[in-house]
């Protein structure tokens, strides 16, 4: 038997679509209920068909996907599923979707049954996308066009993601799948997943009714991406005398990277609703969402450093040509870059170096959203009141290391490090790396994997948390009126939100050889790492054979780790006579600490009109916020003792945000739509710390807290006309236009480095020409002589001091060939659905400023020899042209569908393991599109067999430097998933 819910009908499913809480527009539903066919299909085709009636019904612009079956939305993960929106595209990590952008913008908000949620970190989106299962969840709806009722803070749209009520079931709910996921690059196999679902609703005796629904989930997934990095942004001048020089310019190899990405997750979901309506008058409701994430990182990097220093000695045997384009009207020029080539060990034998580094991080993530509530209706007033709570606590152990290789083959000296040659091969789109066995030099696998050949170079230890929480209580009222004004809602909302941020870590460096224990003395920790990074893309060139401390082991029992680390240790210092002291555990950074409080109070009134062929709403939202800012100052006073001081921050603003939304049938199956709205998106919380935080990392920026930071005001206009013009079947076109003031931007001040050798300043503690010092940040290859402190990049988040715009055009077109059964007959079980978005951006004052090194290599391509180039900051993310195309084949049980979905490049902050942009500005990710396809079959009315593939044709990324289609520095081969299931309803 097939599970249907009553909220089939097209009144009751908009009751929840455009609601912020449910219960608020039941009135409408009583009112609109018997005016809408009940529309009996099931499948892909009843999921479209009710979805599209929810859009329809609706005042404002709603986008909506509904769960094929219980629990079964068209995507395993969140993120895929928004991806079938118009005007939605997502960013991945390791090939999985963890970020969403509406209209160009990660700036949204994400809701579960009209309830905010809080994310892990210092976000405003809320909830992340991985951590809840898309098997808890019956809907997903975007508002793109909000309403006065509806909850501020979001840019480009809120998402609302909807569970089963239990008083809209028509029958007995009882459902459990279970799953096997696969990775195609992945070394620990098939990854499980179960999800049931049940529920019901009883007449009481005593009159009423009361109904449950439990839903839970429990999922463990293994995802992996390879991610080679080559750095090349140095220069060797023709006219330079070096021994590489050519006839003309080039770029040398910087930095090479061999990135192995691995992260493992374990996420256990639980979702529950009670509801009990007394009388037909009266309904309380209890919701309780549970989420319970650990995910594991346990990554690898393999990188050839130092080799900057052979860039005037290492002669490349290819060149390519590189065109850098134009920014901001200025053209950049070309010049040849390396290609082929062997780096072979300088003088001395100190460089070129190999080292093995394990990044062993976890994301322990508790998260708990619960809303109680009731609600009444008498003949012209409906009331309800409801109270909730949105909690995320996050803890981030962390315990990652770095060993250097010591090459037997070449002379040692007081450092830790000797030189390795080094072979690359940059062709064809593959940024491969390894060790070059033409040389006399060159190790080999055995001495590779030979404990006696590492040393201990770094230990970076942390265990940071973070909690953030927000307490809400609303009431809100609906007041029918007869005539063109409907009805009038108003309301009032409270909100609390605190979000507190402690940094727990210790990082050590090792850089002198009698100070760092060789790896013979803690050979039990060490293992192989994982030697297959040709599995994704079949390369000849990379490094296979090298050790790492067994991050699982650092994952699980750091402490054990550190206790052998710190015996090899003292058995080093008695063979060295080093005074090196034990690493200790990681303490809280007082300077990075800090505790922030909002509270909010928010009044809107709303009218709700029809007249003829128009209806919508027009309203206000005012809203009043206090913000408390608590950090830490850290000093040192005349004895040398560090002093902490408490520093409190307050600010607060109000806004009046006016909000329209009109709709007009101007045809029984046109429909045209208007909407305008203000909006605000707050700061992100440590933008507004006040707090400091540093790195052992030369390239990292400290990012400067800014208290002082305003919320971000959007105006949004939007106009549409949607054309119903068969059965499940949908052409639409619309227009939307936004104007963004005090945009949140970033102000980064780069330290001078010198031309001519990289260097910067590392005396301190004052940075005269940019940048702040940092005394714990490697000096690595910006200073003469290995060691810690040098001046590095400031971070600190301002207002744009000019309005942004941001508009763009969204095409969609759905249709099915089921009216045409009796014609086609088995041929009219397929469906197309499609979408296109244009969209572009202008404006804005915040620019970025390449770096010295790029500009000295700007200064060779375009003959200006003081040239400083810099362009606006763009918005990241945005794609301006994307598409969405999904074609289906439903009947006689069998279900198959494949989408393919194409987002342009766009200006993109993930590039791996730095965090500082290469060349001053954000990396481009290059078109890509991605293959996604299922299929299942109904063996019985109950039981469901399904397999189910995400990017089918391990479609890569690729990812220029200073612009689109220049200089090719990132890559990311991700892999396929293949998830195999079986389903039963009871």
């Amino acid at each position: 038997m097939k599970h249907t819910l009553s909220s089939i009908t097209l009144a009751i499913l908009s009751a929840s679509t455009l609601n912020v809480a449910f219960a608020q527009q039941e009135p409408s539903q009583t009112k609109t209920e018997e005016e809408f066919e009940v529309i009996e299909v099931s499948g892909i085709r009843q999921s479209l068909t009710n979805a599209l009636a929810e859009k329809r019904s609706a005042d404002s612009l709603v986008e909506v996907i509904q769960a094929v079956d219980i629990g079964k939305l068209p995507d395993q993960n969140l993120a895929e599923v928004l991806e079938n929106v118009t005007g939605v595209q997502i960013t991945r990590q390791a090939g999985v979707g963890t970020g969403v952008q509406i209209r160009g913008t990660n700036a949204n908000r994400t809701e579960i049954n009209g309830v905010s949620t809080v994310g892990s970190g210092s976000g405003r989106t809320g909830i992340s996308f991985e951590d809840v299962s898309a098997s808890m969840i019956s809907a997903v709806e975007v508002i793109k066009s909000p309403e006065a009722k509806t909850i501020e803070g979001s840019v480009g749209g809120t998402i609302n993601l909807r569970t089963i009520r239990p008083l809209q079931l028509n029958e007995t709910l009882a459902a459990i799948r279970v799953q096997g996921e696969d990775s195609s690059l992945s070394t620990d196999g098939m990854k499980p997943r179960v999800s049931a679902s049940w529920g019901d609703n009883w007449e009481l005796s005593s009159g009423g009714e009361f109904g449950a629904v439990f839903s839970a989930s429990y999922a463990e997934q293994d995802v992996t991406a390879f991610r080679p990095r080559a750095d090349r942004d140095n220069s060797v001048a023709a006219e330079s005398g070096a021994q590489s020089a050519q006839s003309f310019d080039f770029l040398p190899i910087q930095f090479l990277i061999q990135d192995y990405d691995n992260y493992e997750s374990e996420t256990v979901n639980f979702a529950g609703t009670l509801e009990w309506a007394p009388n037909d008058s009266t309904k309380f409701f209890f919701d309780a969402v549970v989420n319970d994430q650990d995910r594991r990182q346990e990554s690898s990097r393999v990188q050839a450093s130092g080799v900057s220093d052979l860039r005037n000695v290492s002669v490349p045997t290819e060149f390519e040509t590189i065109h850098f384009g134009t920014l901001d009207g200025q053209d950049l020029g070309s010049i040849e870059a390396a290609l082929k080539g062997v780096i072979p060990v300088e003088d001395g034998g100190a460089d070129p170096n190999l080292r093995f580094s394990s990044d062993t991080n976890s994301r322990q993530t508790d998260s708990q959203i619960f809303r109680l509530g009731g609600q009444w209706q008498g003949d012209d007033l409906f009331v309800s009141v409801e109270a909730s709570t949105s909690r995320s606590d996050s803890t981030t152990p962390s315990f990652n290391t770095t060993l250097n290789f010591i090459n037997p083959n070449v002379a040692t000296n007081d450092s830790n490090e000797n030189g390795t040659p080094f072979e690359y091969d940059l062709s064809g789109g593959a940024l491969s790396f390894g060790i070059a066995q033409s040389e006399a030099n060159a190790p080999t696998s055995s001495q590779l994997l030979d404990p006696a050949n590492v040393v201990l170079r770094d230990v970076n230890q942390g265990r940071d948390t973070t909690e953030n929480q927000e307490d809400a209580f609303r009431t809100d009222f609906v007041y029918y009126l007869d005539g063109i004004v409907t009805s009038v809602d108003f309301g009032y909302r409270y909100n609390k939100s605190t979000s507190t941020s402690d940094q727990i870590r210790n990082n050590v460096g090792l850089r002198k050889m009698a100070d760092s224990p060789s790896g013979e003395l803690f050979a039990e920790l060490l293992v192989a790492g994982p030697d297959n990074f040709n599995a994704a893309d079949g390369r000849k060139l990379y490094i296979k054979d090298f050790l790492l401390i067994n991050p699982e082991l650092a994952g699980s029992n750091p402490d054990y780790v550190l206790s052998v680390l710190n015996d090899a240790i003292a058995a080093n210092n008695a063979i060295t006579g080093s005074d090196r002291a034990p690493i200790s555990s990681p303490t809280s950074q007082v300077s990075a600490f800090f505790d922030i409080e909002e509270v909010t109070h928010a009044l809107y009134a709303q009218a709700n009109f029809e007249y003829e062929m128009f209806r919508g709403n027009i309203g206000v939202r005012y809203l009043q916020t206090d913000i408390t800012s608590v950090g830490n100052s850290v000093t040192v006073d005349d004895e040398g003792n560090q002093v902490v001081s408490q520093i409190v921050s307050e600010a607060d603003y109000d806004f009046i945000l006016p909000r329209l939304n009109l709709s007009a049938n101007v045809s029984e199956d046109v429909i045209v739509r208007l909407g305008w709205s203000k909006d605000i998106r707050r700061p992100d919380y440590d933008d507004l710390s006040t707090s400091v935080s540093y790195s052992t990392s030369p390239n990292s920026a400290v990012s400067i807290g800014n208290p002082g930071l305003e919320p971000e005001e959007v105006t949004s206009f939007d106009i549409s006309t949607e054309w119903y013009f068969a059965p499940s079947a949908l052409v639409s076109v619309g227009y939307f236009h936004k104007k963004r003031k005090d945009l949140h931007v970033t102000r980064q001040v780069d330290p001078y480095e010198d031309p001519a050798t990289g260097y910067r300043d590392t005396t301190g503690p004052v940075c005269e020409e940019g940048g702040t010092f940092n005394p714990i940040a490697d000096i690595n290859v910006f200073g003469p002589e290995p060691g810690v402190g040098l001046c590095v990049p400031t971070q600190t988040t301002i207002n744009d001091s000019d309005t942004r715009t941001q508009q763009g055009v969204e095409l969609a077109f759905q249709y099915d060939l089921s009216e045409f059964e009796n014609d086609l007959g088995w041929a009219s079980g397929f469906g197309v659905m499609a979408n296109y978005t244009y969209q572009k951006s202008s404006g804005g004052e915040a620019i970025d400023t390449a770096t010295s090194r790029a500009n000295a290599i700007f200064a060779l391509t375009t003959g200006i020899e003081d040239i400083t180039v810099s362009a606006k900051q763009p918005l990241i993310d945005l794609s301006e042209n994307a598409y969405n195309f999904t074609l289906y084949y439903e009947k006689y049980g069998f279900s198959a569908r494949a989408r393919y979905t194409w987002r342009e490049g766009y200006r993109s902050e993930d590039f791996g393991s730095t965090s500082s942009y290469p060349w001053g500005f954000p990396v481009v990710q290059e078109d890509r599109g991605q293959l996604n396809a299922s299929v299942s079959y109904d063996v019985t009315e109950q039981l469901n067999l399904a397999v189910e593939a995400v990017n089918l044709t391990e479609s890569e990324v690729s990812q220029s430097c200073v612009n689109e289609g220049a200089l090719l520095c990132y890559q990311g081969l991700t892999d396929r998933r293949i998830t195999f299931g079986v389903s039963y309803k009871f």
